[in-house]
């Protein structure tokens, strides 16, 4: 374990026009003129998928055709999403969509959780019933009647799956971007303030909090008792769960030119004991999952922002450029699935053997099959 200088005020001013300057890459707005309004992934159930729009709806599909079933739009909002200016009648939605039971819950950038009957697409409930939060920016988790998410008003918020009512709320030191993860009776969520958070599912109790020396976007990763999670401060990290302990830092090294060149946006995949850590920097960490030691490295050669995937023993992960690529989890071989030529920042998914993907230019959805690199159907929003 090692400690590193902080100068926490200067870091945070140095990092406000940095961190502006990568959102507004990712999501498209230099250069072209474009009003991006999120980067929701697409989330499955049954023979249903769901997505966010870039102006503002929640959409249902068919899974086996890509044919739509319905789609609803959710409140105007002149308040525009991160990092662009949004038109009048649209609500930015950067999270994945959540689906329970019969419902479908979406949080918007207009610091709204709306819950949305699968089957319909009518209105069940919104929170808070009256007003508007600050932003969300992180999707939703569940656990059993408890419905999660953050905001940036730095607080995380526990609602009554059925009613909406809020059931408790716990608040970090600063605003909250990531999607939490719920796992046991723990909730594990980042926040701008440097930590990483464990909280009780059931009272919103603090467990533990692990500082580092940047912000925590991504979703955490929880495999065999570890939370796995990367940071702004470009260190991937491996955290006891029971306490928050630190078991392993990667690079290990304190040397400024060991760490890998950018952040850590996406979200980590686990298979056979090897965490698949893509970065910012347009690379593929692939690391022991017990030691923290390089197993090996990938270069996709464009920045990593979409969270990948696992499909079977394939861990399928896209460029920001849009290419997609294969890397086989029994011999961590790389090979090309597809190449989109369209820009990728939404999460994959995966679900009996098909990976779907969002994507932000020319708003398509795909959905693909690993196995025979092969596009089973796409869906383009009109």
């Amino acid at each position: 374990m090692f400690r590193r200088n902080k100068i926490l005020s200067v870091k945070r001013l140095l990092l406000i026009p940095v961190l502006l300057l990568v959102v507004l890459a990712i999501s498209g707005c230099l250069g072209a003129g474009t009003r991006s309004l999120g980067w929701s992934g697409v989330a499955v159930s049954g023979g249903d998928l769901f997505f966010g729009s870039m102006d503002g709806k929640l959409i249902a599909l068919d899974s086996s055709s890509g044919n739509p079933r319905w789609q609803v739009s959710l409140e105007g909002s002149a308040e525009g999403g991160i990092g662009c200016a949004a038109p009048a009648a649209g609500v930015g939605i950067y999270g994945t969509p959540l689906v329970a039971g019969d419902l479908v819950f979406v949080s918007a950038y207009n610091g709204r959780l709306y819950a949305i009957n699968a089957d319909s697409g009518a209105l069940r409930w919104v929170y808070p019933h009256e007003g508007n939060l600050e932003p969300i920016a992180g999707g939703p988790a569940l656990a059993g009647d408890k419905v999660y998410f953050g905001s940036f008003d730095g607080k995380v918020y526990a609602l009554n799956v059925a009613t909406g009512e809020k059931e408790w709320q716990f608040e970090t030191g600063d605003e909250i971007w990531s999607t939490p993860v719920v796992d046991g009776d723990r909730l594990y969520i980042g926040s701008f303030d440097n930590k990483l958070y464990a909280l009780d599912t059931e009272d919103g109790s603090q467990v533990w909090t692990f500082e580092a020396d940047g912000a925590f976007v991504s979703m955490p990763l929880v495999y065999n008792g570890t939370v796995y999670v990367g940071s702004f401060d470009r260190y991937f990290y491996a955290l006891n769960a029971a306490d928050g302990s630190l078991l392993w830092s990667f690079p290990a090294s304190d040397e400024e030119q060991s760490r890998p060149g950018s952040w850590f946006w996406a979200s980590a995949v686990a298979y056979n004991n090897a965490i698949y850590a893509p970065c910012l920097d347009g690379w593929v960490y692939v690391l022991d999952a017990e030691s923290g030691l390089k197993i090996t490295e990938f270069d996709l050669g464009s920045p990593v922002a979409a969270s990948p995937v696992l499909a079977g023993s394939y861990i399928v992960v896209a460029a920001e450029d849009g290419r997609l690529h294969i890397i086989d989890g029994d011999s961590n071989e790389i090979r090309p699935l597809t190449d989109l030529a369209l820009k990728v920042v939404a999460p994959l998914v995966a679900s009996e053997g098909i990976v779907y993907v969002h994507t932000q230019e020319d708003e398509t959805v795909y959905a693909l099959d690993p196995e025979a690199r092969l596009v089973v159907w796409s869906f383009t929003l009109q």
